[in-house]
């Protein structure tokens, strides 16, 4: 009989591998992640609407969903189809074309500050206080028309009461922003009736007030002529631009580009085609040129269910008619619940064709079509800013169920959390968002990321100057520091080449670093697969840094660098991952913060710093060898310490001097270094004082000690070096014999004055000798 294998057994899993969690908005619970096709998943993010520059909310959004992107295709590898719209047509869009383009006709037109003109003026900002201050006001402050001009004194005192102001924004979130408006605009009215009665007229005066009182100047304008504008290039060059703009912001936070990017102005035929299909299954309806979901119908049926994200919410009219935009026309609804699905264009309102007339999309729509034209009747992934929860989301589901009579269109729903900066929410409608152009001239593109990597993507975010200067930054330099140490001990090593190692069994040292690792990557992994806990998984980094710091510091210890290599390498892979930098996959390090748009390194600009430094120093030493003084070593010596503490400052290169006589190199920015070297200095000189003031006090006091001596010891205990008729006689050598009144002396007096007498001898020639030095 052949001989046969023994049997085998598969291994038994001591602990299983988690499973990836998402949050999801739908459950509002921590859902296990089952892509529909394999490792193919489908991802929809709603995108901007563009019509102003992009701020930090908007950071907080499309930051955070490239870091869970990155974590789904780089560290998990599933192969994510991501796609993002721009929204390019909407209320917002036209309101801002349309004021834009009348300030601009007006400013162009106008040549002269007249009366005529600053009328203009005060008629706007009569109608900007009724309508839109005095929505915030109580009914007993608002002013009676025609006295809004004298009854603002009283609200501009009011305005500084605190507690007064915030039960306005009660009533009106937008009070504060109209009230500065108005304000403002009325200080410029005021102004320019000074310049006029003083004659001035000139047209930059007209266009100043123009500029000043445009947020009021342009609701009046649009009132009166915003249905002329007939132009539609008019709004796509404004949403073209500040799409560009968009774009170039987030190339510069890092954020991948989409995969596939949709705009709603090259989808609209299909649009009209979806808005028709929902018609036919029974959940649209047309009034006046426009077609409107019926969201009760489509709550009726056995199949569907509206606002499955936010139900509460269902009859919150303030949010529903936020969600139609400011130009809709919403009578002849049968629900207030209903949304447009194509709204009736009016006069200055961009327009297409279709079966109902002229007019465009609604604004939830154009995700559901742009997202099925892509992705079909459903997607894995729908993401989003919070605040899209209700009604737009909803809606986009509403809508897209009734159109594919599917019973789920997206099947994990996931929504950031609001930002908050030093504990106010950030909104562009209430003009007090800091913009990303802005905040980027203050922290690195990195510091940013780590700042929302260490906190959970769908919580609320606390942006404050206490986190980047304190958490965030301290991160950063702790990393640093590490790749710094590692990258001049692998260094060092390479330098001294091979070494024959005696060792023949793992050191405990070494056994309990590499546990480390790679408890390390299974707690990571735990954290990520835990609804992308980026802050545990951050935490992690952290404690194994600190843990490889310990090992390299222990005293007598052989350093294994292999390993601290596979550590560094691995930490540095993780915070590339997160997109915290660039660089290859051996390299130390999370790599160089570099730009999206940055090009090819231009090598002279770069090393020729470097380069001119090293020539000056071989230059400096050449020379002192060459003369061959006798301070040459001494000479040499300061050249090195010039070199580093004066030369390589500037380029941001640290040379920390070791015991064993080897420099560590450090990459650090130059305005820390030049900081670092002035408060060096600073101390050296107040402790060269402090010495300085010491050897003067001591100088000072010898001299006092010595001029104790300048009396000889002869004239002692003569006036006027004592009072008159103090003694009576003396010897030769001036020491008393008898007191005044002519008596001699006693014992213990005699005994006294003679060993006063001896000292002072001693003074006095001491005092006569560094005289003479002296001179």
């Amino acid at each position: 009989m052949a001989a046969q294998q023994q049997p085998w057994s598969p291994p038994a899993q001591k602990a299983p591998e988690p499973v990836l969690k998402l949050y999801n908005s739908l459950t509002r619970t921590k859902t296990e992640f089952v892509p529909t096709t394999g490792r193919h998943v489908k991802w929809y993010n709603c995108g901007p609407t563009v019509y102003d520059s992009s701020h930090m909310g908007h950071a907080r959004n499309y930051v955070t969903q490239d870091i869970l992107r990155r974590i789904m295709t780089d560290y998990f590898r599933y192969d994510v189809h991501f796609v993002m719209n721009i929204t390019d047509i909407d209320d917002k869009i036209i309101l801002r074309a349309r004021h834009n383009h009348l300030i601009s006709k007006l400013l162009s037109d106008t040549t002269a500050l007249t009366p005529a003109l600053v009328e203009q003026v005060r008629a706007a900002w009569v109608s900007y206080v009724q309508s839109k201050v005095g929505k915030g006001l109580p009914e007993s402050e608002r002013p009676a028309a025609g006295s809004e001009f004298e009854a603002w004194p009283a609200l501009v005192e009011r305005f500084g009461d605190r507690a007064w102001r915030q039960a306005n924004l009660q009533r009106d979130e937008k009070f504060e922003m109209h009230f500065n408006a108005a304000n403002a605009t009325l200080n410029a009215i005021r102004h320019a009736e000074q310049q006029l009665q003083a004659s001035q007229t000139g047209a930059e005066l007209a266009h100043t007030l123009i500029d000043a009182s445009k947020d009021v100047l342009a609701l009046a304008l649009d009132k009166q002529f915003g249905s002329t504008v007939s132009d539609h290039t008019i709004f796509r060059s404004l949403a073209a631009f500040w799409e560009g703009e968009f774009f170039r912001d987030m190339r510069r936070l890092r954020v991948r580009d989409p995969d596939t990017l949709t705009r709603v102005t090259e989808y609209v035929p299909e649009i009209v085609s979806f808005v028709e299909g929902i018609i036919k299954n029974g959940y649209g309806y047309e009034v006046d040129g426009s077609v409107y979901f019926d969201t009760r119908a489509f709550d009726r049926a056995e199949d569907h269910s509206y606002a499955k994200l936010e139900p509460w919410n269902k009859g919150n009219l303030e949010l529903l008619e936020d969600g139609e935009g400011a130009l809709s026309v919403t009578t002849g609804r049968r629900s207030p619940a209903d949304f447009a699905l194509w709204k009736a264009s009016k006069p200055g309102e961009p327009s297409w064709p279709s079966p109902w007339g002229p007019g465009r999309p609604g604004w939830h729509i154009e995700c559901s079509v742009m997202a099925s034209a892509i992705f079909g009747d459903n997607m894995d992934i729908h993401s989003g800013g919070i605040d899209l929860a209700f009604p737009h989301h909803d809606n986009e589901m509403a809508q897209s169920e009734a159109y594919h009579n599917c019973r789920a269109w997206v099947n994990y729903f996931i929504h950031t959390g609001h930002l908050h900066i030093e504990g106010l929410k950030m909104s562009k409608s209430l003009k007090n968002f800091i913009t990303i152009d802005e905040i980027l001239q203050k922290y690195t593109a990195r510091q940013l990321r780590l700042a929302f990597l260490t906190q959970l993507w769908n919580s609320k975010v606390d942006f404050s100057e206490s986190l980047m200067t304190g958490e965030v930054r301290g991160i950063e330099t702790a990393f640093n520091n590490f790749f710094t140490n590692v990258k001049a001990l692998v260094s060092q090593a390479e330098a001294e080449g091979p070494k024959l190692d005696s060792k023949n069994h793992f050191q405990q040292a070494e056994r309990e670093l590499t546990d480390s690792l790679h408890a390390s990557q299974a707690a990571f992994r735990a954290a990520l697969c835990d609804s992308f806990n980026t802050p545990e998984a951050v935490n992690v980094l952290r404690d194994l840094v600190s843990r490889t710091n310990v090992y390299l510091k222990a005293p007598g210890s052989n350093v294994e660098i292999g390993l601290v290599q596979r550590v560094a390498r691995w930490v540095g892979d993780m915070l590339r991952m997160f997109g915290l930098g660039e660089g290859e996959s051996t390299e130390i390090g999370w790599g160089q913060e570099r730009s999206a748009d940055e090009g090819g390194v231009n090598r002279e600009e770069v090393l020729m710093p470097y380069l001119r430094t090293l020539s000056t120093f071989r230059d400096g030493v050449r020379k002192l060898a060459i003369a061959k003084g006798d301070n040459a070593l001494k000479d040499i010596l300061a050249l090195c310490d010039k070199v580093r503490d004066v030369d390589l400052v500037p380029l941001g290169v640290a040379l920390d001097d070791q015991e064993d006589g080897k420099a560590l190199v450090k990459l650090v920015p130059p305005a820390e270094l030049i900081k670092a070297r002035d408060e060096k200095r600073a101390q050296a000189e107040a402790k060269a004082a402090r010495k300085a003031a010491a050897v003067e006090a001591e100088r000072q006091k010898r001299i006092a000690a010595l001029e104790k001596g300048r009396v000889p010891p002869q004239e002692l205990f003569r006036p006027p070096n004592v009072p008159e008729g103090t003694y009576g006689s003396w010897d030769e050598n001036g020491v008393p014999l008898t007191d005044g009144e002519g008596k001699e002396l006693s014992k213990s007096a005699a005994k006294k004055v003679a060993k006063e007498w001896t000292l002072q001898k001693k003074r006095h020639e001491e005092f006569l000798e560094w005289q003479k030095q002296q001179q």
